[in-house]
């Protein structure tokens, strides 16, 4: 049986999973549950994933929730995945686990809350919470500084010295592309010092082509619709059906 792949392409670690099937020649049916009509509340998607998140797989019988599950499991259940993604090596597999294990409470909650607070809340009908992020702005950054300062270092383009991506790079990069709905002036002040993360995400970009920017095209014309209504003045509140945007991320 053909892998199921069930992603919504506005959520990141949908994307990621997405790029490294199609990089990697995996075949697959891709299966859209789309979280603006809460598609992933049905019973139907609950029998893949009874947590109702995605990205989920199923390959026959056996499913599996979780983006960093997933990732490591094409890896190594289907041929022809390059070394490099997530190595036979020992070591580097548990140094790229350790990357993966400190995204999610660092880079991730970080990029996530600030867009929340800066971008999406209104559309979720939500009010800003400049507190919130104010305090996602310092661990974002923080985060962004520990990725420089620890994984790429060296000559490497890569996290972890490497000189082709793993699933790590694959998984935060996608990550770090939502900031592409933030207003430019406040990504430019977030990502701009950071001149080591820019040239890394350029290098995963090139690595994954043309497949990295087909799946963020999605991204890309939610980011159009953000800047339209800036430069009309207006806000996002209720404005989900207008914008075009699901209501999770």
């Amino acid at each position: 049986m053909k892998l199921k792949v069930y992603v919504d392409r506005m959520s990141q670690p949908s994307r990621a999973i997405l790029i490294f099937c199609k990089v990697n020649g995996i075949e697959f049916e891709e299966v859209q549950i789309n979280l603006a009509k809460s598609q992933q509340k049905s019973p139907d998607f609950k029998k893949i994933n009874p947590m109702g998140q995605v990205p989920a797989i199923a390959d026959g019988r056996f499913n599996l929730f979780e983006s960093h599950a997933i990732l490591v499991y094409l890896a190594c259940a289907f041929p022809g995945v390059a070394d490099h993604w997530y190595p036979a090596d020992l070591f580097r597999r548990a140094k790229i686990n350790s990357v993966l294990d400190w995204h999610h409470s660092n880079l991730r909650r970080g990029a996530m809350t600030y867009v929340l607070n800066t971008v999406l809340a209104p559309v979720f009908g939500l009010p800003l919470n400049p507190q919130a992020a104010a305090e996602a702005e310092k661990l974002l950054s923080s985060s962004l500084s520990k990725i420089e300062s620890i994984w790429l270092k060296g000559n490497g383009k890569f996290l972890l010295g490497g000189f082709q991506p793993s699933i790590a790079d694959l998984s935060l990069v996608c990550e770090i592309m939502q900031l592409e709905l933030l207003d430019g002036n406040d990504r430019s002040r977030i990502l701009g010092p950071h001149k080591k993360v820019l040239e890394w995400i350029e290098n995963t970009k090139n690595a994954t082509r043309p497949h990295f920017e087909e799946v963020h095209q999605v991204l890309y014309r939610a980011k159009t619709r953000f800047q339209e209504q800036r430069s009309m003045g207006g806000n996002t509140t209720n404005s989900s059906k207008r914008l075009g945007l699901p209501s999770k991320m």
